[in-house]
């Protein structure tokens, strides 16, 4: 299977969560910057989750540069990945619209969480699927820095329990590690481009 409609339906599911996520935003009432304020958390978490679904969207991109052939498990997997990201909205908006309380702040890192075992499954199901899919295999290498995220969500979880502001400065740590591109994929295609 070709992996244009796979690409293409992920990119359109991807635009449709950021859609979504924009429209939680309410005008305020009022012309000061005073009513502004009580729409700060709203819109930190939404520009959060807006870097994390770039993130997704960015690094979903350099993975398919690195597969050519799609099986069946994997469009399954990517299901399943676009399942978790498409509750990002949800978790979003109640953890914004009460302020980063600890259970809607611990729903998001478990969301985050959930998303992050989705995108490494996905991972898994496109290097088993093909021998020509080893430049991913490649470039993935022992993945530490996604074992290192998986981490950080998970004591950002724990953390909303007892300090919810602490577990949102984890969710924004593991945002920065992932803000760049995985360059372990760009740097596997471009040694193995023919001169």
């Amino acid at each position: 299977m070709g992996k244009g409609r796979f690409e293409a339906f992920s990119d359109g599911v991807i635009a449709i969560i950021i859609t979504i996520m924009v429209l939680e935003l309410k005008v305020p009432h009022g012309e000061s910057l005073d009513a502004l304020m009580p729409l700060l958390p709203v819109f930190f978490s939404y520009v959060l989750s807006f870097v994390y679904i770039g993130i997704y969207w960015n690094n979903h991109h350099h993975m398919l540069h690195a597969t050519h052939t799609i099986s069946a498990a994997s469009l399954w997997a990517n299901l399943h990945l676009l399942f978790w990201l498409s509750l990002v909205p949800f978790t979003t908006g109640w953890m914004g619209e009460n302020h980063f309380a600890t259970i809607p702040a611990a729903l998001y890192g478990f969301n985050l969480l959930m998303a992050a075992l989705a995108y490494w499954l996905l991972q898994f199901a496109l290097i088993r699927c093909a021998r020509d899919n080893h430049l991913l295999r490649q470039a993935i290498g022992s993945d530490i820095k996604g074992k290192i995220s998986l981490l950080l969500y998970a004591l950002g979880i724990a953390c909303a329990f007892a300090l919810p502001y602490l577990s949102l400065a984890i969710y924004v740590v593991v945002a920065l590690l992932w803000f760049i591109p995985d360059r372990r994929i760009e740097a596997v295609l471009a040694s193995n481009r023919t001169p």
